[in-house]
């Protein structure tokens, strides 16, 4: 392949470096992908194992960003595309020990068990409140307790939020991770009315609400086919980049096993994780402007695949999962009806269930050893979904730094990342420690990566 374009490194095999590498590869550009691990794809992790399909990190897509689906007909993926299962559309949360369906209409929420009825006069209450811009930064507890009180914030939005980041709502900070709800805050004063707004404009532009989808061999087709559009030598495994430094062009200096390497490009694009950021060299010897990055936190999590004979479960497994409030006081933070969310999961007659324990108030129980951790969530499930007897077939992933919180306080990091790339043109930073964290985030941070990297001089 011929380039006449710009020579820009990317450092991160994960989905927003490969998707970027795509996006500079297929406009002209030499994109080299710097891997500092064995494996491509990053936190997606698919095993395909005796009829059982395995997603080890994230288990879903969805289809929220022009970026996404302009990516999945690009890289002509129409036919392993697979939306979730229709059947699967409930979601549960427990309460008092069951599975309770969310309710899915405002009407359903004035009926259902989930909510006392003081916590429901509250709901119909916030559809009265006024407009308001709040002074700096604010948690996501206080905002929700502000507008719906504390029973809608322990039984359902803290279950909700827990399923996502796996964190702690009284130090999750709402203008770094759901801006959007200080917009509406600001415009409508009530969440609820400004919600029904949005429903109605949506609806007025002909906008279909976003699929939730996967591919027939597992999100891992992604991958695959992301790295299948780079050239020859367009990915290096096993290079550890350690230093960055300008000199007219960038010089890359990467480690291989106990080989030094250093490339020239006019650009360098870097999604890489907090940590990775915060050792990098960057500029002069001796300096690490991204040092602060250090202090991110980050959500340890176990995912347990959990396949068992259909008749070991006594629950219809008609949805999409269900999510544990901590108030429950249970080890699991939730389960997947993996086998029920999207077809060619489990053997027939078999199903499986994803467990996810751990998160930000019980590190201890994600690093267990898998046989503590399978006697630990095998009493939730029993509780919970009337499971019987030990599973058939078993995959555990302990993530240690699964999802980084961002906390109050969190634009500061932004802020240096800014700051850093005004200080070296021609630096790109992304990643989900400054720029969201599901798949869907990654691919659209992608994008925008490699658009700034063409665009700088």
């Amino acid at each position: 392949m011929s380039y006449f374009g710009k020579s820009i490194a990317v450092l991160g095999g994960g989905i927003t470096g490969l998707t970027a590498a795509y996006r500079l590869t297929a406009q002209g550009h030499r994109a080299r992908v710097f891997e500092a691990g064995d494996r491509i794809g990053g936190a997606i992790r698919t095993e395909l194992s005796d009829g059982w399909l395995v997603e080890a990190g994230p288990n879903s897509l969805r289809e929220e960003s022009r970026e996404v689906e302009t990516l999945l007909h690009e890289l002509g993926l129409g036919p392993e595309r697979i939306e979730s299962n229709p059947a699967a559309k409930n979601r549960y949360l427990v309460r008092n020990g069951r599975p309770v369906p969310v309710p899915m209409s405002p009407g359903g929420f004035l009926s259902t068990p989930l909510l006392t009825a003081g916590a429901k006069l509250r709901i119909v209450c916030e559809l009265f409140s006024r407009a308001r811009t709040r002074d700096g930064d604010v948690s996501l507890a206080e905002f929700v307790r502000d507008h719906f009180g504390s029973e809608v914030l322990d039984r359902v939005v803290q279950p909700i939020v827990g399923g996502i980041w796996a964190g702690d709502v009284s130090m999750i900070s709402v203008q770094a991770s759901f801006p959007k709800l200080l917009e509406i805050e600001r415009r409508h004063g009530s969440l609820l009315r400004g919600m029904i707004a949005g429903a109605k404009a949506r609806k007025a532009e002909g906008l279909k609400s976003p699929k939730t989808i996967s591919f027939r061999r597992g999100l891992q087709t992604l991958s695959w086919a992301l790295t299948a559009r780079l050239p020859d030598g367009g990915v290096v495994l096993n290079a550890r980049v350690d230093s960055l430094r300008k000199d007219g062009r960038w010089q890359v200096r990467w480690q291989q096993g106990a080989t030094t390497y250093c490339e020239s490009f006019d650009a360098v694009i870097a999604p890489l994780p907090a940590g990775s950021l915060a050792r990098m060299e960057i500029g002069a010897p001796g300096e690490h402007p991204l040092a602060c990055l250090s202090e991110i936190g980050h959500a340890a999590i176990s995912s347990l695949f959990l396949g068992f004979k259909r008749e070991q479960v006594a629950h219809p497994l008609d949805g999409f999962g269900l999510l544990v409030p901590e108030t429950e006081k249970r080890s699991i933070l939730g389960v997947l009806f993996s086998s029920s969310l999207f077809a060619g999961r489990a053997p027939d007659g078999c199903v499986g269930l994803t467990v996810l324990a751990g998160g930000a108030h019980h590190p201890d129980i994600a690093g267990l050893p898998l046989p503590a951790l399978l006697e630990r969530v095998s009493v939730d499930l029993r509780d919970l979904l009337g499971v019987t007897g030990s599973p058939i077939f078993v995959r555990h992933a302990y993530w240690p730094r699964a999802i980084p919180q961002y906390h109050l306080g969190h634009q500061r990091y932004r802020d240096a990342v800014a700051a850093c790339e005004k200080a070296n043109p021609g630096l790109h930073i992304g990643g989900q420690s400054v720029d969201g964290v599901s798949l869907s985030d990654c691919i659209s941070n992608g994008y925008k990566l490699a658009e700034q990297a063409v665009l700088h001089p």
